[in-house]
């Protein structure tokens, strides 16, 4: 009889049954706090339920709200009983009704006497406290409470603004230094009937009484005061995610559960049935002696919680999507978009997919419809070529896009007649490789029949969107690959521009390409340029493009891409 067995419940009375019975078949005297909030029925029936068991006694009943001191009352009131009433117990253990033993409950009894002076709590001052989550740390101690955090939120967080306002500090007793840690301790006898009888113990009790979450404070910080030789850990396997909330444990977490080693976990789910059976009756089953070590998977809840916080790349959940920038990672894999090539190149697209061997669509964005490659109408995911579909919401189409053919490199056509309520979005993603020709717009303009006002009026208006367009792309904001050249520099030797691109993509550099994409015939599109220019248009973004010039390959200088990033 070294280690007695304090259980706090509140739900799920058949498990706590079904626990209490465990600790007491192993020879542990039990005594079970019930809270005060559990109705008069549920309570006599489950005090019933244990009343053949001699060793398993009833604490008086406290009220125990989350954050409130009744917690720590219920912990005292169910202590004081197990010291009185069982003198040979040397450690006591709280638990909760949620808590499952993992290993033979002898292995803990040889465990703690091995140990008889050791006290395993977790005790650390509030400034080396790094796992509060959307809580208070000092502040805790040094304000006033009167209000549930719970049920009067909107009153706490007043409270709290006016004390801050108002410098109001409580003042600590004297010669206690404040510590933190899990709530679930296992203390020897002396330390812990060294905190309860205290002749100080009134003053302790009357300040932690008005601290935010006691319970997490109150014997972490008393036991320093008693404790000769002090584990700062807990022999409970007790998890919580990012927002602070305790890990419940499910049946498919029983191999998870095995591997930790440690004695007891929590919070188990009570209909875990497959749990309860395999550490409650399977010994051979059951983790083998050695030493407790919840690090062993500390790795996988890490994982955990990265994979609900950040989700995988490319792939957006409820938590992030409402919200900007808030993705890990805007889409799941490299693409590039092409600005200007299909307009001065014929049959541009067919000649990147064989040069590149990746997928090359024409423009997703355009007005009429979604041009995807060999003019197919649905693509993985069933992304529908239908521009309304598509407008909706272009950026979830461009995701939804790159997600569903991840391992095959996208291409895709882009320019000032598209949609360009992706631009921002394409310009910050890392993983866009952009390359832009300026005022390759012009060239269909060129080779069309309109009437040349219309013409001027078009290009007055592509100018601009594709101007606006070049200014996200020079913004610091902008994470994509970025090049450009004006139409004017890229046609004097488009042969290097070309295999840059092509290494870019990831086709490897074994050979310079001996044959560019065929290039649109430009006789007289220079004296088109000059006819803008008369009307009062300024093509500057085609660059410097004499009257008299067409369009060439010669053998000059390689026009230099300026780099956005």
């Amino acid at each position: 009889m070294s280690v007695g067995i304090v259980m706090l419940v509140h739900n799920a009375f058949d498990r706590a049954e079904q626990v209490a019975r465990h600790w007491a078949a192993a020879g542990c005297p039990v005594v079970i706090h019930i809270d005060k909030a559990v109705p008069r029925r549920a309570h006599d029936a489950f005090v019933a339920a244990l009343s053949d068991l001699k060793d398993v006694h009833f604490s008086p009943r406290k009220r125990c709200e989350w954050g409130t001191w009744g917690i720590v009352a219920a912990s005292q009131g169910a202590a004081e009983l197990m010291l009185s009433r069982f003198p040979k117990v040397r450690h006591v253990y709280l638990a909760s009704g949620s808590c499952l033993p993992l290993r033979p409950v002898q292995e803990l009894i040889d465990y703690l006497e091995d140990r008889p002076q050791t006290d395993f709590i977790e005790s650390a001052t509030t400034a080396d406290v790094p796992w509060t989550v959307g809580g208070l740390d000092e502040e805790r101690f040094t304000l006033r409470f009167p209000f549930s955090w719970r049920r009067n939120r909107y009153l706490f967080d007043r409270a709290v603004e006016m004390q801050r306002l108002l410098r109001l500090k409580r003042r600590m007793p004297r010669g206690i230094v404040p510590h933190m840690g899990s709530q679930w301790w296992c203390l020897t006898r002396r330390t812990l009937s060294a905190i309860l009888q205290d002749p100080d113990r009134p003053s302790y009790d009357k300040f932690f009484r008005h601290v935010w979450i006691p319970d997490e404070s109150y014997f972490q910080t008393l036991t320093r005061l008693y404790s000769s030789k002090i584990e700062s850990r807990s022999l409970t396997l007790s998890k919580f995610d990012f927002q602070g909330k305790p890990h419940i444990f499910y049946d498919d977490h029983l191999q998870l559960l095995r591997r930790s080693d440690c004695f007891v976990a929590r919070k188990i789910w009570p209909h875990a049935d497959r749990l309860y059976q395999a550490f409650l009756t399977d010994s051979a089953g059951a983790l083998k002696k050695t030493e407790p070590n919840p690090g062993k998977i500390d790795r996988i809840f890490a994982k955990a919680v990265e994979r609900r916080t950040r989700g995988r790349a490319g792939l957006y959940m409820q938590s992030r999507f409402p919200n900007e920038d808030w993705e890990n990672g805007v889409t799941a894999a490299p693409y590039s978009v092409f600005q200007g090539f299909a307009e001065i190149f014929e049959d541009f697209e067919h000649w990147l997919s064989r040069a590149s061997g990746g997928r090359v669509h024409g423009h997703l964005f355009a007005p009429d419809r979604v041009h995807f490659a060999d003019g197919q109408t649905a693509l993985n995911g069933a992304l529908s070529d239908n521009p309304v579909l598509r407008d909706h919401n272009a950026s979830a189409f461009l995701t939804n896009l790159i997600w569903n053919t991840r391992g095959e490199r996208q291409c895709f056509q882009f320019g000032p007649m598209d949609n360009q309520d992706i631009n921002w979005r394409v310009a910050k993603d890392p993983n866009a490789h952009i390359s832009v020709i300026t005022g390759a717009w012009a060239v269909p303009l060129f080779r069309s029949n309109l009437d040349f006002a219309d013409i001027r009026r078009l290009a007055a208006k592509l100018q601009k969107t594709e101007s606006t367009h070049m200014d996200m792309l020079h913004s610091p904001y902008t994470k994509a690959r970025v090049r450009v050249w004006t139409m004017a520099d890229f046609i004097e030797a488009p042969m290097e521009p070309l295999q840059e691109i092509l290494d870019e993509i990831g086709r490897p550099r074994l050979r310079r390409l001996s044959e560019a994409p065929r290039m649109v015939d430009l006789d007289g599109f220079g004296q088109f340029l000059q006819n803008l220019k008369n009307q009062g248009m300024h093509p500057y973004l085609v660059g410097d493009f004499p009257v008299a010039r067409g369009g060439s390959a010669d053998a000059k200088p390689s026009p230099k891409p300026y780099l956005v990033k």
